[in-house]
Order: C-alpha cells, then structure tokens, then sequence
C-alpha cells in the first residue's frame, strides 16, 4: 500500500512541475496549442508528417508559435519572412544547435552538425577551409566527383538496358566522393568495407527517420532504460568510429605535413599544431565525430535527391529532352561535363533547382538553438530555447512559386529563358548553419545528371503519366516511392 502511495505521489508531483515548466515559460514565448502534461502537444502532432501540422498551427497561432515536444517548449518558425528574420538578420543569435539527445549520446558535443559554441566554430571553418583548400589541390574534388561519375555509367553500363532499382547505385556514388575526401581513395563498388559502411548509412538513416527516434529524443529517459532501435544505430555509429580511428591510425605513421593527402591529413595536422592548447579543439575524438557528420551531410541527401531526380524526369519526358538538348549543344556527347559548363546551361540549373524545391527532403531541417536571450517579434526567447524553422513553407510559398505543388522548372527561369536565382530556394537550409556540404552538394547533383543523361536515354518501365511520384514522408528525411527504370546507353 505505501509502494502505490508513493508512486501516486510521485506521479502527481512530476504532473504539477510539468504543469509549472510549462505555464512559467508561456508568458515570454509565442503564443500556441495548450499542451498537455508531461506529453505536451506530441498527441496533436502527426509524427509522420511534421511539417503539415505546423502548416495547420500557422494557420491559427500565425508564422512564429511555440509547440511543446513533452515538457520542453519550441518556438516554430514558419514562412520565409520569420526564417529569413532569424536565421539570417539574426544568424548569430539562432545559431545554435537545438538538442536531439540520441545524435548528442554518439558525438558528445564534437563534430559539427551537433556541436555548439567555440568547438563548433572552429570546426566548422576548419572543415570549409578544408574542403575549399583540397578542391584546390592537385587532385581537386572537381577531379573525384568527374572521376566518380565515370565509374557511376560504368556500372549503370553493366544493367545492359534491363529494368533496375537505382538506390543502390546511385547511393554508392555520393558516398564514395567523401570516402576519397576523406580517406584518399575511393572503393570499388563490391568492396566489403564499403559494402559495410553503405549498410549503416543506410540504416541509420531508416532508424532516425521512425517514430521511435522522435520519442526518445522528446522523452531522453527511454534511450537508457528501454531497448529498441536506438541501440542498434549507437552499434552502427561505434562501428564507423573504430574504422575512423584505424584510419587516423594509418595515416599518422605516414603523415607528410608539407604534403598533405586528404582530410584525415589535414585534421591530423592541425592537431600536432594545437596540441598544447588547454581547451583543444582538435583532438581524436572531434575527427571522427566531424567526418561521421560529412558523411551524414555529404552522402544520403544528395543520392535521394538524385534517385528522386531521375523519377521526376521519368515522369516528365519533355523536361528530359530539353535537358539533354542542352547537353548536346553545350558538352556534346563525348566531353566529360564540368561545373563550368553550368553558366551556359541555364535550363539544366533550373531543373536541379526545381528536384531540390519540389523534393523538400528536409521539411523542418535540423533543430537550432537562441544563443542569448532574444527579444524577436515582440515576444522574449530565453537562451537555449530550441527553434524548429519549416523550409517546406518556403519551398512551397506560393507567392514566389506560382503553383507549388506542380514540378515546374519555369520557377526558376526569367521570362528570356536565363536562370533565375530566388531568395526562397533553401533546400540547404540559411544563415550559419547553413549544411556544411552544400557546394560538394551543388556540384555533384550537377556532374551526376548530367553525365547520366549525355550517355543514357531513361525508359520507365510503366507509361510515365501512371508514375507515382509521392513522396514518403516520415519523420526526418522524405524518400522517393520505390521504381524501376532502365538506362538504355545513347
């Protein structure tokens, strides 16, 4: 009898904190749906399709509302006006990085997706600073991404026109660009250590994307104390740890520092060179948490959006031979393309635009953080506040994109057929957290397609207007339908 007493009382008691939590802080913030108790608005929320409930809470509370994921409250941004105000006017005050514990048990605070404060600084410019120095190398990443896109035909060569899934092959690709970054030297497509690599890639990104990793990462308490899928994805990120090590390992018994090979080198360096810094930056540790993060950066997104890309181009025949009647008339047929053929192929650029606008993978991108206390639209956001910004409400603003909802690469063309750059197209999302890999991004979207197209004709297996082209939507990332296609060579 005292056990359920005490366990009423102790129920009772974390009701009326909740409760206290939550009232306190709702006078500072925006306005928004009363939560409940302990589970705070989580039972109003779709959890498969996040970004449609934030569209029906605008539309009531206004762009900028406050939801509550359990007892922790976030200020939802929502338009391009709200998120260009904070993001970018405001970039330095929204620049940190809100939490999702499962990501903060892996990485501890290093690397830069999910890192904070000095660290984060200092990695981040470090691995742009980086990437921009080895794309200036004698072996630029011009070069990899070219070389890259070779091997990618080769092997789209060997399906000999037959029908085919493309996830694998075309999430091989992205993901041995960072491996030659990284690493040196890219694998053969049977590798079985990149077999294996490719394997928890792809599975993490499954297990983050379900509902489950939403719980844990609202209700941290179940990470330790309940199984589930979680554990496998802290197995998996082990995993690719200990290889980084390995690697780390190798290359410092070969480190020239007067001729550094690849990113390992360079961070490596850089920490001989900071090693009697009290507070370091640079250690083992943040290495492999960095190159965890270029890889989550650098390797799912871009091979969904082209396996969604060629889907969208399936479906829409008339916008594939435009495109490769660009080719012809700019690279021809025998030419490898490269990333300066892109200023003279303006219809190509708006169509890659138009895939990233139309795909919205990223519907609500990555949690940020206030830096500081922060008085933004008349209400006051207390320091450490998470922010979640909707880009599917910029993608989608159909005051900039006449009819959004319709794949149009007229969205980003002028009325002379130039390319139109627009303010709204933030598939990358904005301001200082903008994704560390976009320009990587940017350049093998382009060198990938339009490789495929110079030297392949697309077949759908069924007739083009009965391709479904909805997309999954889940919990993080949206993914294509499963498809077949078949690469007939030109």
């Amino acid at each position: 009898m005292d056990l359920a007493v005490a366990l009423v009382l102790c129920l009772c008691s974390l009701l009326l904190l909740s409760l206290w939590k939550q009232s306190s802080g709702r006078g500072k913030l925006p306005p928004g749906p009363t939560p409940l108790p302990i589970l705070g608005n989580m039972l109003q929320l779709d959890v498969k399709d996040i970004s449609k409930s934030l569209t029906n809470f605008s539309k009531v509370y206004g762009p900028v509302f406050t939801l509550y994921f359990g007892m922790k409250p976030m200020v939802v941004l929502h338009g391009y006006e709200a998120v260009k105000e904070a993001l970018t006017d405001l970039g330095e005050e929204f620049s940190g990085r809100g939490r999702l514990p499962v990501s903060e048990k892996v990485r501890k605070g290093h690397g830069i997706l999910f890192s904070n404060g000095k660290r984060w600084k200092e990695t981040r410019r470090f691995s742009l600073m980086t990437l921009r120095n080895l794309g200036m190398g004698k072996r630029s990443i011009e070069d990899r991404v070219q070389e890259e896109a070779h091997c990618l035909v080769e092997e789209l060569r060997k399906t000999n026109g037959l029908p085919c899934d493309p996830t694998f092959i075309l999430g091989c690709a992205p993901c041995n660009v960072i491996c030659s970054i990284i690493f040196q030297n890219r694998f053969e497509y049977k590798d079985q250590i990149f077999l294996g690599i490719m394997k928890i890639f792809n599975e993490n990104t499954r297990i983050l994307s379900s509902p489950w990793l939403q719980v844990c990462n609202t209700f941290p308490v179940f990470i330790d104390y309940f199984p589930g899928s979680h554990n496998k994805f802290f197995k998996n990120c082990a995993n690719v740890k200990s290889y980084i090590f390995e690697k780390a390992r190798e290359h410092q018994t070969s480190l020239d520092i007067n001729n550094p090979r690849d990113f390992i080198d360079c961070f490596l360096i850089k920490m001989e060179q900071e090693k009697d810094n009290q507070e370091p930056v640079y250690t083992v540790e943040n290495l492999a948490s960095t190159i965890l993060d270029l890889f989550v950066a650098g390797t799912e997104t871009t091979s969904t959006t082209l396996r969604y890309g060629l889907l969208l181009l399936l479906k829409h025949p008339e916008v594939t031979a435009k495109v490769q009647e660009e080719i012809d008339c700019v690279i021809g047929r025998h030419r490898i393309p490269c990333m300066q053929d892109r200023s003279h192929m303006p219809y190509t650029d708006a169509v890659i635009h138009e895939i990233q606008r139309y795909a919205d993978l990223l519907p609500t991108s990555l949690p940020h953080a206030v830096t500081r206390d922060i008085k933004f639209r008349n209400y006051l956001i207390p320091k450490g506040t998470d922010i979640l910004t909707s880009l599917t409400s910029v993608l989608r603003d159909d005051k900039e994109f006449p009819n959004p909802g319709v794949f149009d690469p007229g969205h980003f063309l002028d009325e002379s057929g130039n390319f139109r750059k627009s303010d709204y197209f933030m598939a990358f999302s904005t301001g200082k957290r903008v994704c560390v890999g976009e320009g990587l991004a940017r350049m093998e979207l382009f060198l990938f397609l339009t490789t495929i197209l110079q030297k392949f004709t697309l077949k759908s297996v069924v007739d083009p207007k009965d391709l479904d082209t909805t997309l999954v939507v889940n919990g993080l990332i949206s993914v294509p339908p499963f498809y077949q296609l078949c690469f007939i060579p030109v």
